[in-house]
């Protein structure tokens, strides 16, 4: 059964065997303790919205973002792929959503999460260096508008290992992805990520072992990935610290889950998008304002969109259906868990924005 029909049931019906059908049993307990059976559910998400005040605990977040997620996607239409969890005051995971949540999918530049972290399982393993250097020749940088390596016409040049991730991470560069393949060929790459339990989170590999395409993922293991790395199981305290840094900075994707929030919130947020033909990703992490994780979220979404269809096809930018989703969602996600926090996880604190004129 098509799910966005079963969308369009929940929206203006605001029937819970609807919302089973998109959300999962989890998600119909949520509804019906709240009484969403009994009224429309895009009416109680907009209220929800309204309000503008966070959850007074992780069920309450959790039953509101699965009423925005239902309404948003189904306005945005195309197929989602999702999964999205708060934790709770003892840091134990309640579901929001789970839709489609092991199907394998396309990661796109989501996947280059994963990229940074096989390559910092290497410098965790005294294998690599951050300041190591890596060449930056004509024949290994990519023309494509994206990042930084294909417009500053310096090369052949070189950069540190950590210059390349850092444009990896925040700008997307593509150039970058083949900067980190010439220090973790493909082969092991997808090695590293299968020993750590990741066995659909791979690149693919092509005829030269230092490149390869992003490859595929399933919103489950990229928020196992997630939740790995907040929990510090994934990589060292180090590592992980460099990663969410980066993720963190305001340098990094804006146009989704970040695009209404203000600086400082913005910093609560540690997030990667990826996009390429008609998918339109992002995944990533949300914190309290003690530094807790709170939230994860990983949202993969591609076919037809609604609207112009000739106009989605090349448009990567906040303007797009898909996007314009994430960003109602990233701002009711923000909004839902924004007073939270738990008792138990690490905490990863982060500085305040200071603006600099230069000088």
């Amino acid at each position: 059964m098509d799910t966005n029909v079963n969308r369009r049931r929940l929206l203006g019906l605001g029937t819970a065997a609807a919302a089973g059908a998109v959300l999962g049993t989890a998600q119909v307990a949520s509804a019906q303790e709240a009484g969403v059976s009994d009224v429309d559910a895009a009416d109680a998400a907009d209220a929800a919205d309204a309000a503008d005040t966070p959850a007074a605990d992780a069920s309450s977040a959790a039953r509101r973002i699965s009423q925005v997620y239902v309404r948003e996607t189904a306005k945005a239409g195309g197929t989602w792929s999702s999964c999205i969890s708060v934790a709770d005051s003892a840091g134990t995971l309640v579901p929001a959503v789970s839709e489609r949540a092991d199907a394998v999918v396309e990661a796109y530049s989501v996947n280059k999460i994963a990229v940074a972290t096989a390559v910092l399982d290497k410098i965790d393993r005294g294998l690599l260096t951050l300041d190591q250097r890596v060449d930056v020749t004509a024949d290994i940088v990519i023309k494509d508008t994206d990042g930084i390596f294909g417009l500053d016409g310096a090369y052949p040049s070189s950069v540190t290992l950590g210059h390349a991730m850092a444009a990896l991470l925040t700008l997307s560069d593509n150039t970058a992805v083949r900067l980190c393949g010439l220090v973790c060929p493909a082969a092991e790459l997808n090695q590293i990520l299968r020993d750590k339990g990741f066995v659909h989170t791979q690149v693919v590999p092509v005829a030269n072992p230092n490149r390869f395409f992003l490859g595929t993922t399933t919103p489950a293991e990229t928020h196992t990935l997630l939740r790995k790395l907040v929990e510090g199981t994934l990589l060292s305290a180090k590592s992980t610290a460099y990663l969410l840094t980066i993720l963190r900075s305001l340098s990094a994707f804006t146009d989704g889950v970040r695009l209404d929030l203000t600086s400082a919130e913005r910093l609560r947020v540690a997030t990667k998008a990826g996009w390429f033909n008609d998918g339109r990703n992002e995944a990533g992490v949300m914190f309290s304002a003690d530094g807790k994780p709170i939230l994860t979220y990983s949202l993969f979404a591609s076919g037809a969109f609604a609207g112009d269809a000739a106009v989605n096809k090349d448009n990567y930018a906040a303007t797009h259906p898909a996007l314009k989703a994430r960003t109602k969602l990233g701002k009711s996600m923000f909004r839902a868990v924004e007073k939270l926090t738990a008792t138990t996880t690490r905490t990863y604190a982060t500085a305040p924005y200071r603006a600099s004129n230069g000088g």
